[in-house]
């Protein structure tokens, strides 16, 4: 400014017009100087606010499974077609009101699958089936999208709600998967009731282990092939969950009794993460149903993801590329229900039929059996 005033003495040659000058120039730096704090104490634009709140509220959604297999339409009453769909309306109904209030992809994959575990309609929590001792043995996982950090449990025996045990190890534990007793015994630490085994015992379940060793008798003895009609049928069943909160997070989970006359503690692909069970914020959330040592080859789950994140794959493409091609091409069947991070939904078996719905953030509900639907 002292340079001006200069330039203006110098070419008026009037002294007095330095004062007025700098009074001008005073009156320039105080304008200046509002006009800032205006500026940047002005309030953003109501449309600009609109904007960022309707960015903030993401699309969310949700998808279940309540077991693949040989599930045809001749060989079902109608009540038990609608006893299966309004248990489905249940589950699925509960775990997108969580979501539309905002709560999490974990909260609502938990409570869905509850659900479905104290249902004795599928084979997970009081439904579970029988392993060849006539017991009842469980398995469970879920994964976080956000964090990748997981929780599984197998083989426990009295646990009503494995997928709760599987939570708390995920989120109360150092570890990923915890083992029968062992399990338990941290499921003790945590206060968990322990059910007397009888709760597990349905009819329907205890009838088709007899089935199927009735069919071994009869074969006296020998090895049973696991493309004996009476196997091949036991393997399946087993419930699961994948959602897409408002905040972007994805989460899966899923729950089994495992396969009918199993032995040795077998243990399938629902508490292996990776295999029944993954979830990815960046790509998607995946939970399997099918024979349990084929998925676990395969790597089901992961192998999902990967295709969408290395191979630029949509959602669609990916599972249909690993249930349709990759798991039948090791001799496999089975299906999976995922979620993208964008809310698109797959649910792709190559079995007769598998129990499936799902839910958008527009409320469409979606609720089907078999496979031509």
């Amino acid at each position: 400014m002292t340079v001006i005033i200069v330039i203006f003495e110098y070419l008026s040659g009037k002294l007095k017009y330095r004062v007025k000058m700098k009074n001008l120039t005073y009156l320039f730096i105080l304008f200046v100087f509002l006009g800032c704090e205006y500026h940047e104490k002005s309030p953003e634009k109501p449309s600009n606010n609109l904007d960022n709140l309707q960015k903030s509220i993401g699309k969310f959604g949700i998808v279940i499974h309540g077991g693949a297999g040989t599930i045809l339409k001749e060989d079902m009453s109608d009540s038990l077609e609608a006893a299966y769909k309004a248990k489905l309306k249940e589950a699925i109904s509960a775990g997108y009101e969580i979501l539309k209030s905002g709560g999490s992809s974990l909260d609502a994959v938990t409570h869905t699958i509850n659900i479905m575990e104290d249902s004795p309609l599928f084979n997970a929590g009081k439904g579970a089936v029988f392993t060849h001792d006539g017991s009842n043995e469980l398995d469970a996982s879920i994964m976080d999208g956000a964090t990748l950090n997981a929780g599984a449990v197998a083989g426990i025996k009295h646990i009503k709600n494995p997928i709760n045990l599987a939570l708390d190890v995920m989120q109360k534990s150092e570890h990923v998967m915890l083992y029968g007793a062992g399990a338990e015994e941290f499921a003790q630490t945590l206060g968990y009731k322990m059910m007397d085994t009888s709760y597990f015992y349905t009819q329907k379940r205890y009838e088709s282990l007899q089935k199927v060793l009735r069919n071994e008798k009869e074969k006296n003895g020998k090895k049973v092939s696991f493309e004996d009609p009476f196997i091949k049928n036991s393997k399946f069943g087993t419930v699961g969950c994948a959602a897409l909160d408002k905040h972007g997070n994805l989460a899966a989970g899923t729950s089994t009794g495992g396969m009918t006359n199993k032995r040795w503690s077998r243990i399938g692909d629902a508490p292996i993460i990776g295999a029944g069970t993954y979830a990815k914020n960046a790509t998607c959330a995946v939970s399997s149903t099918g024979w349990g040592e084929y998925f676990i080859r395969a790597v089901v789950a992961y192998d999902i993801s990967a295709l969408m994140e290395y191979k630029g794959m949509t959602l669609q493409e990916a599972a249909s590329e690993v249930i349709q091609k990759k798991v039948p091409a090791l001799g496999g069947d089975g299906g999976i229900v995922a979620i993208d991070k964008d809310g698109n939904v797959a649910m792709e078996f190559n079995t007769a039929g598998m129990y499936r719905a799902t839910m958008n953030s527009e409320g469409e509900l979606v609720i089907k059996i078999y496979k031509d639907e």
